[in-house]
C-alpha cells in the first residue's frame, strides 16, 4: 500500500510541478524576464495560486 501512495504522489503532485517549473521559466525568459525568479515563485507559492499570480504579473509577449 506505502508503494502505491508514494507512486501516486508523484504521478499527480510531482511531475506536474516540476512542468510548471520549467513552463515559468521558459515562458519568463522568452517574454524578458527573470526565468529563476518566475521558478523559485512556482517553488514557493503552491499550485494553482504560483500560475495565476505569473498570468496577472507577466509582461506581453515580446516579439524580436
Amino acid at each position: 500500500m506505502g508503494n502505491g501512495i508514494v507512486f501516486l504522489f508523484i504521478m499527480f503532485f510531482l511531475i506536474p510541478h516540476i512542468a510548471f517549473l520549467f513552463w515559468g521559466y521558459n515562458d519568463a525568459e522568452k517574454r524578458g524576464k527573470s526565468g529563476c525568479l518566475v521558478m523559485l515563485l512556482f517553488f514557493f507559492v503552491a499550485f494553482p495560486l504560483n500560475l495565476i499570480i505569473w498570468l496577472l504579473i507577466r509582461p506581453e509577449n515580446q516579439d524580436y
